[in-house]
């Protein structure tokens, strides 16, 4: 069967890319045609367009490259349209992924010459739902009316989407446990190798420092964190580069700095860190999945209306998945008015030097690993999405 993928960001690239390898063992003969990256490309298949070409995060980026997206999304229906799959996967990325779906539910599937395509309609899988208990929960109605089947990595969407939309959904399990568990298992490297292979000294702990994966978010929050992570001496300061940033993006911050910096190696540095600073996003559930204590740290314009929005607009209690899943306060979130380096450097001494609050932060790392469950992820999705087609 043909499949059609479309991703936004490099953690789309990782968690399609798996996917694909288990439809590929579920379906001898998947063809691939994607909007992705370049592990999606390894996995094979026709990479249409890659994912730096689409990732614009914030307002006015989004803003200056209106007639980009547009016209993305134009090209992409287009290609959809003529290549006919038997199934569209949209991965995460909602802004444009509801507007693929939205055009595939409708009446108007034509071909450039202005033929309408037939009764072919692909049938429509959303893989990692879009995240709208947190925001924009109306579009509730879009994915009921344009979505045939949604594959959730993350337990408490069962209960929001079932219980609160009656909306049935799939919990697959979670992509990043997997990838950690495997990750665990094969990797034996000791703390004075990974050191020999960095180049770096072996006798200080290390603090890592997650950034986040967007180059805003890098600006925004690096800064911060070298400054507040610069006054612990005795450890060493340790950026993780992030996939498609480019290393010279990373040396206007840590230019000058004592920050060493390694690349496409994450997994690596958490398995030796003692404590990292991290951006929220899945780097935070990655952080726990090693059980490294963490402070996650996320700067906003607009600080104090930012934090309005968030006691009185925004759904949700937190913004780091550790804690969401855990549903309850397991790691600091120093979030819009609450961001800064006096902040920062505090929660950060509390983790290295309270054996109680770690000890506080483990248990709830442990209830994190609990409820995520041990399936794996993109085999379930692929198994389900496969009998699916086979079935329909």
């Amino acid at each position: 069967m043909k499949y059609y993928l479309i991703v936004g960001e490099a953690s789309g690239d990782l968690h399609a890319s798996h996917l694909m390898r288990s439809l590929k063992k579920y379906d001898a003969e998947a063809e691939f045609r994607f909007f992705g990256g370049d592990l999606m490309a390894a996995e094979g298949g026709t990479l249409v367009k890659h994912y730096r070409e689409l990732a614009y995060m914030g307002f006015v980026p989004v803003l200056l490259h209106l007639r980009t997206i547009f016209r993305n999304m134009a090209f992409c229906k287009r290609d959809i349209t003529e290549w006919q799959p038997d199934a569209v996967i949209l991965v995460d990325y909602p802004g444009f992924n509801l507007d693929i779906a939205k055009y595939l539910r409708s009446e108007k599937l034509k071909t450039e010459n202005g033929k309408v395509s037939g009764n072919h309609h692909p049938k429509v899988y959303y893989y990692i739902s879009p995240k709208i208990w947190a925001w924009k929960e109306y579009r509730i109605k879009n994915i009921r009316r344009d979505i045939d089947e949604l594959f959730s990595i993350l337990p408490f969407e069962v209960d929001f989407f079932e219980k609160k939309h009656h909306y049935p959904i799939h919990y697959v399990g979670n992509p990043t446990a997997d990838e950690v568990r495997q990750f665990k298992t094969e990797y034996k490297e000791t703390r004075e190798e990974f050191s020999r292979r960095h180049d770096m000294p072996s006798a200080k702990p290390i603090i890592a420092l997650l950034a986040g994966s967007r180059k805003q978010e890098i600006k925004d929050n690096l800064p911060a964190m070298i400054e507040a992570a610069d006054g612990f001496a005795d450890y060493e300061l340790v950026l993780a580069g992030a996939p498609g940033i480019e290393r010279s993006y990373y040396d206007k911050f840590i230019g000058g700095t004592r920050v060493r910096f390694i690349d496409n190696d994450t997994y690596a540095l958490l398995s030796h860190s003692a404590a990292a600073l991290v951006t929220s996003g899945t780097a935070t559930l990655e952080t726990a999945l090693f059980d490294v204590p963490q402070v996650v740290c996320y700067k906003t314009p607009v600080p104090r209306l930012i934090r309005f929005a968030f006691n009185h607009i925004i759904k949700v209690k937190y913004i780091s998945l550790v804690n969401l899943i855990a549903d309850r306060e397991v790691v600091p979130e120093l979030l819009a008015d609450r961001f800064s380096v006096a902040n920062i450097r505090h929660e950060l001494s509390r983790n290295l030097t309270d054996s109680e609050v770690t000890a506080h932060m483990m248990r709830g790392y442990g209830s994190v690993h609990e409820r995520l469950g041990n399936l794996e992820a993109p085999d379930n999705a692929a198994r389900q999405m496969v009998e699916l087609l086979k079935n329909r």
